[in-house]
């Protein structure tokens, strides 16, 4: 439940944000929900001390370039049926037109990519899964026991979960699944997530990418 029910609630809110019709206080609320679901349910299995934070911004700032990059170097590269079908969606901008330049949505938005997701994701995808893969009773396994099995298959469903954007979710699914193999570091894993969507959240804004926040 501390590593799963976080990342359910998350799905289960993203959903309904696509599908719904909601104001600006989505933001916050979603924050805010997920928020107390980590305090109440994992609080007892997170561990922020850091073991290599340089390197782990690094890796964040690294994932970030290689989003972004075959966008800036190849004009329509995402238009391709190959990003965008029936199966991988369309790509649409969370943030409505109305919404992109009041401060407050922003400014949630950001708390949500930055702050939350990081968390809620590497518990679920690198905490739980790719350990529960190699073996149902994963907590007798140390953070980062290494299977290739569970490591490519935690990687191609992190690429799933980005829909048109999942050629470079799996390579940010591979190096952030590397990430903890090395470092067997649930705090480095989610600071270098953090990074990188920081990084990505500050491109959206300021270069106004909004195609990035799905």
């Amino acid at each position: 439940m501390p590593y799963v029910l976080p990342f359910t609630v998350f799905l289960v809110l993203l959903v309904g944000h696509q599908y719904l019709e909601l104001g600006s206080w989505q933001y916050p609320a979603r924050a805010a929900i997920i928020a107390l679901l980590l305090i109440v349910f994992s609080r007892h299995v997170l561990d922020f001390r850091l073991s290599q934070p340089v390197a782990s911004l690094g890796t964040g700032v690294a994932v970030f370039i290689i989003w972004i990059l075959p966008d800036l170097l190849w004009s329509g590269y995402r238009d391709h049926w190959l990003f965008q079908n029936g199966i991988t969606g369309t790509i649409t901008s969370s943030i409505a037109d109305h919404h992109r330049m009041d401060g407050w949505v922003l400014f949630f938005r950001s708390v949500l990519a930055v702050l939350i997701v990081p968390v809620v994701e590497e518990l679920f995808w690198r905490a739980w899964l790719m350990r529960w893969l190699i073996k149902p009773q994963f907590e007798t396994l140390k953070l980062g026991t290494y299977s290739a099995m569970a490591f490519w298959v935690t990687a191609l469903m992190f690429a799933s979960e980005h829909g048109p954007y999942w050629d470079v979710g799996l390579l940010a699914g591979i190096i952030y699944n590397w990430w903890m193999v090395r470092t067997r570091s649930l705090a480095d894993c989610i600071l270098a997530h953090a990074c990188t969507n920081a990084c990505l959240s500050f491109y959206v804004i300021f270069a106004g990418k909004w195609e990035y926040w799905l």
